[in-house]
This record gives C-alpha cells, structure tokens and sequence, in this order.
C-alpha cells in the first residue's frame, strides 16, 4: 500500500483542525484576526463602496493620524460637565444647567461670538449627555477613520454653528447648551455618505432606514416637547437639530470622500455647497442687523 496521502485526505484533517478551509487554500494556514482588523475591515464594509478599496483600507490602514477629534471633543464635553457637576454638586436627569456660564449661547449676549460655537461643550443633564456622545461616538469616529480628522471635524462645527444660526433666526428666545446640532451633522454626513455611494453600498437602503429612524424619533420628541411644555417648563429647542442635519447633508456632500465621482454629482456639489453658504450668509447677517431686542430670561434650552 502507498504510503502517500491524497491533497483531498489532508484538507480533510487539516481542515477539522480549522487550518484550511477548502483545497484551494491549503497552502494557508487560517489564524483569528485580531480585534483591531476586524473593526477596521467592519468600518471599510460600511463606509467603502469597492470590495478592492475595502481590502486596500483594511490591509494598509495603521491609524496613524489617528482619528482624534471625535475623542477631543468628547473629553472636553465630558470634563466641561464634571467640572459643574462639582462645583454645582448637581447631576440629575435635567442638570446641572450652567446658565451663568460664558460658554453658554444666551440670545441677550450674542456679540459674544464664542457662545455660537462653545456651548456645544455644555449639557443639561447626564441623560442629554450620554445621548449625544454615544451618538458622535459610533457614527463620527468611523466616519473620521475613512474621511479624516479635518473633513469630520469641519462637518462637525458646521453643524454646531448651524444650530445656534438656526435658533438665533427661527427660535430666537432660546438659551442653548448641547452638541445636538453638531451631532445630527453628523448624522446626516453618514445619510450623505449613504446618498453619493449609494448604488454600491451593502445595504443602503437598510442604512437610510435607520438614520431617518433615529433622527425623526428624536426631533419628534424634541418638537413635542417645545411647545407641550411651552406654560410650564423650558422647553426642548428642536431647531438646531433640524439646522445642524441640514449642515451635515449640505456640507457632507462638499466635505466627504466621493468614492465613486460622476458627472451629475458635480452640478449636486455646486448646488449643495450654494445652500449651505447662502444659509450662513442669511443667519449670520441677520444676527448683525437684527440684535435682541431686550434682556429677559429666555424661554427654553436645546436637549
């Protein structure tokens, strides 16, 4: 009797030891991939339309720059409410609301510009808090490991600009705190994303579902809460979350790596870029002509 082994009898018994999988591979021994690969080649499966892109990013993709500015963001507004968590000894479900803070938008103190951007670093309560940083965790970190740190964090203030633009024009007796508007940038970026790479995307429509689930939840109980607690309470401002989506999906389109480029996507860069900066010409020329009429307590918050 021979003593030789067929190739099939040894991918037969290599195979139980889970070292090959099939004939054609066993010349390959399979290993497990380290969690960090598998999380890198899971983003390129939902951001990346090209299977060959998808390996290429998958294979070369070292995180280096790594993608800080979501991370930044987050710690600060983590830090910004522990500190008056202490020095207010609050934390509850609506609080601490540092309204005497500088960073604060107040509507009586809009020549003080910082407040457009800075009160994206304040939160009234922890619940407000985990919502929003849980969000611009899983949506912006992936979306900053394919795009980069430049293109997510202009998306990003974009939208947080747009939201206290948008109140200070639709809403104007409104205290903001909150990162809604810069976190629903992000929201539509991703819907943006979906939108410019579509057709070869697993799952789009799937994707689309989803986002417009979450979103249209939130800004419906944002809406409700506006004016069922209008008499009694300060109420939700749901226009910077309505403003900061329409600043995602305008400049997501401008901003966001268009990996499959055609020529009727040009005429939708021109027009997209148009809106949003016809949009921030308008917000930004009526807060110079148009100051607060008085000085009062404003009506309500952004959650």
């Amino acid at each position: 009797m021979s003593g030789k082994r067929s190739r099939s009898f040894k991918c037969a018994v290599h195979q139980r030891d889970r070292q090959v999988g099939s004939e054609n591979d066993f010349h390959l021994l399979l290993h497990e991939p380290p969690i960090f690969n598998k999380m890198v080649r899971l983003i390129a499966d939902e951001f990346l339309t090209e299977e060959r892109d998808r390996k290429y990013y998958a294979d070369h993709y070292r995180c280096w720059p790594p993608p800080l500015f979501v991370i930044a963001v987050t710690l600060v507004q983590l830090g910004v409410f522990a500190y008056y968590t202490i020095i207010t000894g609050e934390m509850n479900v609506a609080g601490p609301v540092a309204v005497d803070s500088p960073f604060i938008y107040r509507p009586d103190k809009r020549h003080h510009v910082w407040r457009f951007i800075f009160y994206a670093f304040l939160h009234a309560g922890w619940v407000h808090l985990a919502f929003n940083l849980l969000v611009q965790l899983l949506v912006g970190l992936p979306l900053e490991m394919v795009h980069g740190s430049a293109r997510i964090g202009t998306v990003y203030l974009a939208g947080v600009l747009a939201g206290s633009l948008g109140t200070s024009v639709f809403d104007a007796d409104v205290y903001l705190v909150g990162a809604s508007g810069g976190v629903y940038a992000l929201l539509a970026a991703h819907l943006a994303n979906v939108l410019i790479n579509y057709n070869n995307m697993q799952f789009g429509i799937l994707r689309l579902i989803g986002v417009f689930f979450v979103a249209s939840a939130d800004v419906g109980f944002a809406i409700y809460d506006r004016y069922a607690h209008e008499t009694v309470g300060l109420p939700v401002s749901y226009v910077a979350h309505l403003t900061g989506a329409l600043a995602g999906l305008t400049l997501g389109l401008v901003v966001l790596k268009n990996f499959e480029q055609r020529l009727h996507e040009q005429l939708l860069w021109w027009v997209a870029l148009g809106v949003y900066a016809a949009c921030t010409l308008f917000a930004v020329l009526f807060n110079l002509f148009h100051p607060y009429p008085y000085l009062g307590v404003a009506q309500g918050l952004l959650l």
